[in-house]
């Protein structure tokens, strides 16, 4: 049996939404898992593949693993893994979330399915540390997600087709580095801001205003610390609103993400792209849509 998954980007947070919203992008990793051969074997193609292990630590065959620890199953000794990345590493396009759901719904397809997508999604919780990106690229889409001290939920949430032009500049930061920027307490005055702004976003989503959108994605409670970290961020961002786009750090960062009208991503690309110049820092840059299809999973019998 051979097992092709696919698994799409996603960008979390949407501004005020903390830890709470995330959105499936159409740019797809692809993990193709077969039983078989001499002991564990795992390439690499694409992003990551100068960096990434191909040993046990691998964070996808980690997934399988866990997989098989939950149906109380060794884990195959000889398997085959092949991973095609499109998703660029430490980025805050989900690309370590993408990682594990590939291989825990490679793993579930080569047992014959016993896990539920709830499941999956609390596995893969469990692997992340949060369950923002992971839920958007299972299930596609926009999602909500709920924590509480017993389990993590998502709920899918109504939302048209959206555009967005995506820029990562060459800056190193971790996802630990940037949840330490965090402060341990907010103001009464900065939650309930996000609040407000976070229902905002949400309904700008669904009915497809990009001048709302634009307004909500303002942030009190994570960009204000995370933006010192990365030189020229701040200045990207204001130059996509100048140029009528809605912008913020994708999930995390380093990346940034701007929505846009369509016909628009040009210019606000080039006006982020100087910003990151005047810093001396360059920067890559995609043209993105939304997903609304989440993970896919095909089967091969042979």
């Amino acid at each position: 049996m051979k097992v092709k998954v696919r698994v799409p980007a996603s960008t979390a947070n949407m501004g005020p939404a903390f830890d709470c919203l995330a959105l499936a992008l159409d740019l797809w990793n692809e993990a193709e898992f077969e039983l078989g051969g001499d002991g564990l074997q795992v390439s690499v193609r694409g992003e990551g593949a100068e960096r990434l292990p191909r040993h046990e630590r691998n964070l996808v065959y980690r997934a399988v693993a866990r997989v098989y620890e939950e149906v109380s199953e060794a884990p195959p000794k000889n398997i085959r893994i092949i991973c095609d990345n499109k998703i660029p590493l430490g980025s805050g396009l989900g690309s370590s979330a993408a990682a594990s759901l590939a291989g825990l719904l490679g793993a579930n397809a080569l047992l014959r399915n016993p896990l539920k997508p709830e499941l999956v999604m609390r596995l893969g919780a469990e692997l992340e540390g949060h369950a923002d990106n992971l839920a958007a690229a299972l299930y596609g889409g926009l999602v909500l997600v709920k924590h509480t001290e017993w389990r993590t939920t998502a709920q899918a949430l109504e939302c048209t087709a959206w555009q967005a032009v995506y820029v990562l500049p060459q800056v190193r930061l971790s996802t630990r580095a940037a949840r330490a920027a965090l402060p341990k307490k907010v103001s009464m005055a900065d939650a309930v801001f996000n609040m407000g702004n976070a229902l905002a976003v949400r309904e700008a989503l669904r009915s497809g205003s990009l001048a709302a959108l634009a307004e909500a994605m303002q942030d009190r409670l994570h960009q204000p610390y995370r933006l010192p970290l990365l030189p020229g961020a701040a200045d990207a961002l204001a130059a996509a609103q100048r140029a009528g786009a809605a912008a913020g750090l994708s999930g995390a960062g380093p990346g940034l993400i701007a929505f846009v009208e369509p016909g628009r991503e040009q210019a606000v690309l080039a006006a982020m792209l100087a910003a990151f110049e005047a810093h001396k820092l360059a920067a890559r840059h995609y043209v993105l849509r939304s997903s609304a299809q989440g993970a896919q999973v095909d089967i091969n019998s042979m």
